[in-house]
């Protein structure tokens, strides 16, 4: 990982689109700073494309595709984009599994979750579980003290053993049925919203992020971006970001926005 410094000024010119994780790369200390917001804002000022590529639910990518700044969001880890159209009033939502599949996830993911629980003490179903389409979001660290990456591991084993999908991010697990990641619901919103295959445009894509939810987009694209606690987790990471920001969470983001928006 380089510092962002070193990303040449070619390089930052262009970038066209700006994909970014929300928890503890928007936000610090569970938080969205101010400077994040407005970094957002300054982004697509610019004309840069700018969509969140996030682990919260559909409810919380609901409010965001609406309201924040941005021209799309991808939630719960890859399960659906969501697109709200101002000009027709209506917000435009593409999952990756169908609605039975989802109800048959469902009640699979019922089942494992008072597995976990009774298996990893000190665990606890996320918060926003209710809001949620298609995940189990297991908590280890937002609404209850800080669990050992070993039972953090443990939890996405028990996962795993079940045959389903977990990646780990700074604060859940996050478990789901269905061959899908963030990478893959990013091809789709490309092709099906922008018009753009993903492949051929990778050079003009950053990717900010900080854990190892992140690494599939860490390891797609040259120009990804880590904030300063991407440090913090480095070493359980299947791939790293290219380059690393000085600042952390929201900070270290508007950092990254500083310099794609000067190069311009």
């Amino acid at each position: 990982m380089l510092p962002l410094n070193l990303m040449p000024a070619e390089t930052r010119r262009a970038v066209r689109f700006v994909l970014t994780d929300i928890d503890d790369t928007l936000t610090t200390e569970g938080r969205l700073p101010g400077v994040a917001y407005q970094a957002l804002e300054d982004l697509r000022g610019a004309g840069l494309v700018v969509v969140p590529i996030t682990g919260r639910p559909a409810g919380w990518c609901d409010h965001i595709a609406r309201m924040w700044p941005v021209d799309g969001v991808v939630g719960e880890n890859g399960a659906f984009y969501f697109r709200y159209d101002p000009a027709a009033r209506r917000m435009i939502r593409r999952h990756h599994r169908d609605a039975d599949q989802r109800a048959r996830d469902a009640r699979a993911l019922e089942r494992l979750k008072g597995e976990i629980l009774a298996a990893v003490p000190g665990a606890a179903v996320s918060a926003d579980q209710a809001y949620r389409e298609a995940d189990l979001a297991i908590d280890f660290r937002e609404d209850v003290p800080p669990l050992p990456m070993e039972e953090v591991q443990r939890i996405k084993a028990l996962f795993e053993a079940a045959g389903a999908v977990a990646k780990i991010s700074s604060i859940h697990v996050n478990g789901w049925f269905g061959d899908y990641d963030k990478l893959t619901m990013t091809r789709l919103f490309f092709r099906e919203v922008l018009g753009e295959d993903l492949d051929a445009v990778r050079e003009q894509v950053v990717f900010a992020g900080d854990s190892p939810n992140d690494a599939p987009m860490f390891a797609f694209f040259p120009n990804s971006v880590g904030v300063a606690n991407v440090l913090d987790l480095k070493d359980h990471m299947e791939a790293l970001p290219g380059y690393v920001t000085g600042a952390r969470g929201g900070e270290g983001f508007a950092e990254l926005a500083r310099a794609l928006v000067s190069a311009r």
